[in-house]
């Protein structure tokens, strides 16, 4: 990086995405005297946070406010929420991320309605490899009257996210016969079920895909219109054998807010109140009538028909790799995360949400100059939270500075899931970290044996 830092310094360091992770970045960049461009698709900041503003964040505001980014705000006067109290996501825009980006500094560097849709090396395809480190980035920007133009950049920090590519409803990848002919019945994330969108739901059968969080959500967000509205029905299709990774660490997560929704939606589950469907996948979704017939795959058994009006799918998302075409990358092959940080996040090695700080080393990509950070990093893993991001940039701008010791200085503080046996000496006191050093496993033995059924979970909203 030191390389890239003496031959293109003259050009801005590209971040793309203006959502918490992308401004931070450039908080940090800016904090070191370097340049920035922030490209953002939407014409606001937080364009993916809007679409489930409804939704209240597991972690307080203490986790979610970037350092670089607070030093920033408070030089223009900014008041810091209650640092306990638990922001919805429109809150975490109103509060935070807006008053951030009207920053003299972030305003200056930012361009809204501007989609990167390719990155490539100046003057070089991906086969070219004799001078690749010493020539410029160029992106291929978007504009919203459909036009392009090209922007060059000394390195880019990729921190588009993955919340407008949401995996399709079948169980091996793909979108099931139907799925895209009845689009207009489904619904992909978290609708606002209570909100702007109660009335396509009240009154109506509806399935809930997936066994995460957001399909958690959405459960009892439905729950509750279906205890106003009472002829509202909710079906629920997990694919796993039970719900208790969801559930997860219950009264023991020192996230209490994680901790509850845990505790809540396995009362639900048991209480009659929703028609919970265990190894369950949808296979084929056909019209009957006005409404849809949802067949189901039961593992072995015989496959069951459910007529619902409208689905929720909520199984994850996964990142979009279209665009970097012509950027040497190396991926996990499962997880489609930087391959260093896979062992550090797969949902098949670990079940309890625990990751080891990681910074610009584990992020790091063949091409020179060129990381993904934020939600994105981690591929189709989920349990992603905020200050995992905030410290992945501020190694990256670091590094980038050429401040070597403070790029390697990483340090991840997060409260724990509480899912885990016990802790490393043996007890079942929580952990106050989640984070471990590199020759601590993660997890208690009794929680993470060499045996792990794979399991996909939606994506923390």
């Amino acid at each position: 990086m030191n390389a890239i830092v003496e031959n293109l310094g003259r050009l801005p360091v590209a971040v793309i995405g203006a959502g918490p992770v992308g401004l931070a970045a450039a908080a940090h960049l800016i904090e070191r005297g370097m340049g920035v461009t922030i490209y953002e698709r939407a014409t606001a900041v937080a364009g993916h946070i809007r679409d489930w503003g409804h939704v209240r964040l597991f972690s307080p505001w203490a986790y979610n406010i970037d350092a670089a980014a607070r030093r920033l705000l408070e030089s223009s006067g900014w008041t810091a929420p209650a640092p306990l109290d638990h922001p919805t996501g429109d809150e975490l825009i109103e509060r935070y991320l807006e008053p951030l980006a009207r920053t003299r500094e972030i305003a200056a560097v930012t361009e809204y309605g501007a989609e990167v849709v390719a990155i490539a090396r100046a003057g070089h395809d991906k086969m070219k490899t004799a001078g690749r480190a010493e020539a410029p980035f160029v992106l291929t920007i978007r504009e919203r009257n459909g036009k392009t133009r090209l922007a060059r950049a000394r390195a880019v920090i990729d921190c588009s996210g993955s919340w407008s590519s949401p995996n399709p409803i079948g169980i091996d990848g793909f979108a099931v016969p139907g799925e895209l002919e009845h689009e207009a019945s489904i619904r992909y994330g978290i609708p606002d079920v209570l909100g702007k969108e109660r009335g396509v739901y009240a009154d109506r059968r509806v399935l809930v895909v997936g066994a995460g969080h957001s399909a958690a959500n959405v459960m009892m967000e439905l729950a509750t219109l279906a205890a106003e509205v009472p002829a509202t029905r909710i079906f629920w299709a997990v694919r796993g054998e039970d719900l208790s990774r969801l559930v997860g660490g219950g009264a023991k997560d020192q996230l209490v807010a994680r901790g509850a929704l845990g505790q809540a939606i396995d009362a639900l589950s048991k209480s009659g109140r929703t028609v919970l469907k265990f190894r369950a996948s949808v296979s084929d979704i056909a019209l009957d009538g006005d409404a849809l017939a949802v067949s189901l795959d039961m593992r072995g058994a015989q496959t069951e028909v459910l007529t619902v009006d409208r689905i929720v799918v909520a199984t994850g998302q996964r990142p979009r790799l279209d665009f970097l075409r012509e950027i040497r990358l190396d991926l996990d092959p499962a997880t489609e995360s930087a391959r260093a940080l896979a062992p550090l996040i797969d949902p098949n090695i670990h079940s309890c949400g625990t990751v080891r700080p990681h910074g610009y080393r584990e992020l790091a990509q063949p091409e020179p100059g060129f990381t993904i950070a934020g939600v994105k990093s981690y591929g189709r893993a989920p349990t992603f939270l905020l200050a995992t991001g905030y410290e992945q940039v501020r190694s990256i701008a670091a590094a980038l500075g050429g401040d070597m010791a403070a790029a390697d200085e990483v340090k991840l503080a997060l409260p724990a899931s509480g899912v885990c046996g016990g802790s490393a000496d043996g007890t079942d006191k929580p952990r106050l970290r989640i984070s471990a050093p590199a020759t601590q496993p993660c997890c208690a033995p009794s929680c993470c044996g060499d045996k792990q059924e794979p399991k996909q979970e939606a994506l923390q909203a």
